[in-house]
């Protein structure tokens, strides 16, 4: 290949090549022949896009083998690097250094756990306590444990089945636990709800993305297509050693884009079906699981309730065993049962268990050799009627897990009569506490609550605790979205219905730690609105969202909650409702790069805003056209929104819309060249801001402010503002923002000569931004290049 003079390009140093040990060192010098392919093209440099488009590759799985976080295969490194231009002499060296990375990273991992370059996760539940028995089935993962890596061209699965109830995950977290240190990069777990009643199976896509979630990948780079995004899960699993343990799958389908590609994986799925065609195609070890044998039941109750009690009575521990038909499940409720009345004879526990027969409907037949609603029912009918209301009403909760004031809200009750109720629950195992003050029922349990609840409880007072619920779910929520944000515009409240007990939201950080556990809840609790035809209050509840969606990258999710706050405003033919929210969804489809979507969601917004004489509301439509402008480079346009904005705010009387328009006035002049009017600007935003203790748009007219003199080359005064905005960023807890204001920072201390501060700051930028696993760390490694100072990690 020549350049446009004719001359051959550089060859890459052979001293360079030869000495690269490090999937991170290759990555630099694939980066390298980026680089210089674009000079000689005299072009920039080709885009993920662009490769993606050539090769067929996801442009995430390019972005890992850029950043030095995965190792190309053999076949795509050299397809990539005689894409970008390499000699024949360098395809053959750069072919021997990826073989000699490939190679260290392999004694490596023998010789003992590497420093990882994603997150470790540690995400397996905690084991069943006194779990007993299944010697046989645990000798048989051990065995299969110990398969050589190098012998299997793919991650080994074991497929561990049967019926409900007969202590599959209990197995599988109990190996899990016993194993976990031979996987030095971490263990991933996902509950598949193959047969939850509660709700249809977790798909593919839904099951990815969390899994990549707990990988540390953001939102904001997760592909949009399932292929894409198995891609890259199976991309960042390819050379690292973890646990993956899927539970409650349904089917083959269900699993397989869950399975990553690299040998020194271990995959341990549990399903009460029997896997077929993941053991024909996929090669998984199938481990049958059965009901206890006689000797392992017995095991089972003497660890929970103690063999001198066992001995005392040999003949009632043989009808207990027989009536729960060496099912675990029953036998761990009965023996839950006995622990707690230490006074009772196990004769009369036998009796009871006897004579309350029954059975999940539901699982009649399909589980012959059990019945465990005889089980159910007896220890239902032992608990206080209180306990037993409540443990009826949870299946109406929309859900996973619950949290104890939904609990309190769900009841109708104060929390201190609820949590007594919950106790009661937990210790008859009819309840499970997996976190602290969060409760979730094993699936059976939630089906035969739930069946209990339609025959027990009156239409009407079902109704009211599912209202409730939402009652909780949106005050919560508004309650935790004016901590993260006490300047948005405000949003009128339904009132509660009588017995509904809002969560404690005391600060900044409480709030977005209550959005992130609660978030599967609020989108659940959404739809179900939605299907009752409670349109208002899902209008209002999205408008709680909005914010604490867009603020972590839930972009998709946000989108598709507003297409329903959408339509339930156009049925409510309220013109108010409808342009909130289609203006958050035109913000969020802003964020998936859908501009033509969301410029069509913002006009319609502004003329309902129009109609309402909403000032504020058009305002705040023309401030999101400026931040579509600025993204698109088109600041004349851009300036032109932000004034007419700031007329807006001025006439509807919003002193913070005011600040936060003249700031963005500022930052479109500077950039237009106009770098002391910015200043001007920038100040007196500031000066609005700050009297306001408005933090969000004071950390941005302070970073502003510092662009502007930053370009007129007042570098002390700009390292000042960028300064004052890092700590307003970091206070706030915005780490991206953190790590981009410290990106410019980082450039205003190298502008006055001072590399080693810049060095430094850009390091801090690069920390913050590979924790995150963010694209722009190609920006800030690229500045450290620069200046020789690249980090070896």
């Amino acid at each position: 290949m020549t350049d446009w003079s004719g001359e051959r390009p550089p060859e890459l140093p052979a001293q360079a090549v030869t000495r690269v040990e490090s999937v991170a060192e290759l990555a630099a010098l694939l980066r390298q022949l980026r680089r210089r392919e674009a000079r000689l093209e005299g072009a920039s440099p080709l885009t993920y896009r662009e490769l993606a488009a050539k090769t067929g590759w996801s442009r995430g799985i390019l972005g890992e083998y850029f950043a030095g976080r995965v190792l190309p295969p053999t076949d795509r490194f050299d397809i990539l690097i005689r894409l970008l231009g390499a000699t024949p002499t360098e395809q053959g060296a750069l072919a021997t250094a990826r073989d000699r990375v490939e190679e260290l990273r392999r004694a490596t991992a023998t010789a003992g756990p590497a420093a990882p370059t994603v997150p470790s996760p540690r995400q397996l539940p905690p084991t069943v306590p006194n779990f007993a028995g299944r010697t046989a089935q645990l000798a048989e993962l051990d065995r299969l444990l110990e398969t050589d890596p190098a012998a299997a061209p793919v991650a080994l699965i074991t497929a561990v089945s049967g019926t409900a109830g007969v202590g599959k995950t209990a197995l599988a977290l109990h190996w899990a636990h016993r194993a976990a240190d031979r996987f030095a990069d971490g263990q991933l777990y996902l509950n598949l709800r193959g047969f939850d009643p509660t709700g249809p199976p977790a798909a593919p896509a839904e099951a990815i993305r969390t899994l990549l979630d707990a990988l540390g990948v953001p939102p904001q780079r997760i592909p949009a297509t399932l292929d894409a995004q198995a891609a890259l899960y199976r991309g960042l699993l390819a050379d690292r050693q973890v646990l993956v343990v899927l539970d409650n799958a349904r089917d083959a389908d269900q699993v397989r884009p869950l399975l990553p590609g690299g040998p020194a994986c271990r995959v341990l799925v549990t399903s009460r079906n029997q896997l077929a065609g993941l053991v024909s195609t996929g090669g998984a070890r199938p481990i049958p699981l059965d009901l206890l044998t006689g000797t392992e039941a017995r095991q089972l109750l003497a660890a929970r309730i103690g063999a001198a009690r066992m001995t005392a009575e040999p003949r009632a521990v043989d009808d207990i065993v027989a009536a729960c038909s060496r099912l675990p499940l029953g036998l761990a409720i009965v023996a839950a049962r006995a622990a707690l009345h230490p006074e009772f004879p196990l004769a009369a526990l036998a009796d009871e268990l006897r004579d309350a027969r029954g059975g999940l409907a539901a699982f009649t037949g399909a589980d012959p050799a059990s019945d465990v609603r005889a089980v159910f029912s007896w220890s239902y009918r032992a608990l206080s009627s209180g306990a037993a209301r409540l443990f009826r009403l949870l299946a109406l909760h929309p859900g996973a897990g619950v949290g104890g004031p939904a609990v309190a809200s769900l009841a109708g009750l104060p929390p201190p009569e609820v949590r007594p109720l919950l106790t009661e629950l937990t210790a008859a195992n009819l309840l499970a506490e997996h976190g602290p003050g969060r409760y979730a029922c094993h699936d059976l349990l939630t089906a035969y609550a739930a069946e209990l609840s339609t025959a027990v409880d009156p239409e009407p007072d079902r109704r009211a605790a599912s209202r409730r619920t939402l009652d909780h779910y949106l005050h919560t929520a508004h309650a935790a979205d004016r901590r993260l944000d006490p300047h948005r515009d405000p949003i009128p409240l339904l009132a509660a219905s009588p017995g509904v007990t809002p969560g404690q939201v005391p600060d900044h950080g409480a709030a977005l730690a209550w959005f992130d556990v609660e978030l599967p809840a609020l989108l659940a609790t959404a739809t179900e609105a939605a299907d009752a035809g409670l349109d208002r209050h899902l209008c209002r509840l999205t408008r709680t969202m909005a914010h604490a969606l867009e603020r972590r990258g839930h972009w998709q999710r946000w989108a598709a909650v507003q297409e329903l706050a959408v339509a339930a405003a156009q049925r409510l033919a309220d013109p108010a409702e409808e342009a909130h929210a289609r203006r958050s969804l035109g913000r969020a489809q802003t964020h998936l790069g859908r501009t033509d979507a969301a410029l069509a969601h913002l006009d319609a917004a502004r003329r309902l805003y129009q109609l309402a004489a909403d000032r504020l509301g058009q305002g705040r439509i023309q401030f999101d056209l400026s931040w579509i402008a600025v993204r698109q480079n088109r600041y004349p346009d851009a300036l032109r929104h932000s004034r007419e904005a700031l007329d807006l705010f001025t006439a509807a009387g919003s002193r913070s819309g005011q600040g936060r328009a003249l700031n963005n006035i500022g930052w479109c002049v500077s950039w237009l060249g106009q770098h002391e009017e910015g200043i001007e600007y920038c100040r007196r935003a500031l000066d609005v801001l700050l009297d306001l203790d408005d933090r969000f748009g004071a950390a941005d007219a302070w970073d502003s402010l510092g662009h502007a003199q930053h370009k007129l080359g007042r570098y002390r005064e700009a390292a000042e503002s960028y300064q004052h905005s890092y700590a307003l960023w970091r206070e706030l807890g915005h780490r991206y923002q953190e790590a981009d204001l410290l990106a410019r920072l980082g450039d205003t201390q190298s502008a006055v000569g001072d590399l080693e501060a810049a060095s430094d700051t850009w390091h801090r930028a690069l920390d913050i931004l590979d924790d995150l696993d963010h694209p722009d760390a190609e920006q800030v490694k690229a500045r450290l290049d620069r200046v020789g100072r690249t980090p070896s990690r």
